[in-house]
């Protein structure tokens, strides 16, 4: 495995599972740290979950753990504890996503690892943070996004509650770990001082969607529920056309001028002059805007509204993310050679000047590594 990036020289022992923690380490890796993960005897659970090109190696986890080293060590023995304090002691990084009270019968919460090495930078992925009376409660995607109000919102549009299409509260909570992290380590560079950190996945949530959705809630006393109208009203979508759908927001007050100007619908008048006038009937804006949408092709609306400057795209499938012209020609797919066949993964989304990441390898089949993590890479 190669290793360039910004993280290159940065040691992390990932002893997570799923995809919430081990997409946090999948980054490191990609940035240059050397990621060893930690499975149980028969492998993280996620191996197992979808299709893959041999047994135990599915492309969710091919994906989110693609540069690490496999290290199999049953940490119920005596023997798998201590080889993990062996690599705990020259790590930089530890990352779990155990509950506390698991990590601490292990004899691997915070103080224990702090006193085999004190500058380590360790980091907790929780479904709940400590503190709380839920702090102990088993917590997976689909019940995060419960927790946060995803399933409340998709109600307001849809008219069912309903989870998104995406595991975005493991994703989001992945990536919170993954600057946390990065903060910490930064900490260290400057005063050689590691600590604890914890990142729980419905406290990340529940930020995340309080982003915009806090709105009049914010204020003391509250000048409104909670809840960004624009976002909730039924009619945001994606616009029907005469032979599809088109994506397309005309949002300022710049695009409005321009998008009534050129198209002419009868509806348009003063009344939806101004952002601020929009924003108050923004249910009859999107209405009114569907009508004259079905008026015309696609293609149609595509090359007027980036004419004007209005942003629009064609509403893709999955598939078409791997022939899309614009990913493909900034290199955004690497192809890395793996013992089960040539694998074309998405790359880091961020470029370095200086330090440019890549993908590290593929990913690890399990054990692949169990004896080669006790050295230097």
């Amino acid at each position: 495995m190669t290793r360039s990036g910004p993280l290159s020289g940065v040691r992390v022992v990932d002893l997570t599972t799923m995809v919430m923690g081990p997409y946090c380490t999948q980054m490191m890796a990609d940035l240059g740290a050397d990621v060893i993960k930690i499975e149980p005897p028969g492998g993280d659970s996620t191996r197992y979950i979808s299709v893959g090109p041999e047994p135990a190696m599915s492309g969710v986890f091919v994906n989110v753990n693609r540069g690490k080293r496999s290290v199999v060590l049953d940490l119920r023995t005596d023997e798998g504890r201590r080889r993990l304090r062996d690599l705990v002691a020259g790590g930089d990084v530890f990352v779990h996503s155990m509950r506390a009270s698991a990590i601490d019968r292990l004899g691997f919460g915070y103080d224990a690892v702090a006193a085999l090495n004190p500058s380590i930078v360790y980091t907790n992925c929780y479904g709940y943070r400590r503190g709380g009376p839920d702090a102990d409660l088993a917590a997976y995607d689909d019940t995060i996004q419960a927790e946060c109000g995803l399933p409340f919102v998709q109600e307001q549009l849809t008219g069912t509650a309903g989870y998104v299409g995406t595991i975005m509260a493991d994703k989001i909570a992945g990536t919170t770990a993954l600057y946390a992290t990065v903060m910490a380590l930064f900490h260290r560079e400057r005063t050689g001082e590691g600590q604890e950190v914890e990142v729980g996945m419905f406290e990340t949530m529940a930020a995340f969607m309080l982003v915009e959705h806090a709105n009049g809630a914010l204020f003391d006393p509250p000048l409104g529920p909670a809840g960004y109208p624009r976002a909730l009203t039924p009619n945001r979508r994606p616009y029907r056309t005469r032979d599809g759908y088109v994506s397309a927001l005309v949002y300022n007050d710049k695009q409005w001028s321009a998008f009534v100007e050129a198209v002419e619908p009868p509806w348009a008048d003063d009344r939806f002059a101004t952002l601020a006038q929009r924003a108050q009937q923004i249910e009859t804006v999107y209405d009114l805007l569907g009508g004259t949408f079905l008026e015309r092709t696609t293609r149609d609306w595509l090359d007027l509204l980036r004419s004007l400057g209005i942003p629009a795209a064609p509403v893709r499938t999955l598939d078409d993310l791997f022939t899309n012209e614009h990913l493909n020609d900034v290199g955004f797919f690497e192809t890395v050679d793996s013992p089960y066949g040539p694998v074309r993964f998405p790359g880091p989304p961020a470029l370095f000047s200086r330090t440019p990441g890549k993908i590290g390898g593929p990913a690890p089949r399990l054990g692949a590594h169990q004896e080669a993590a006790w050295t230097s890479d």
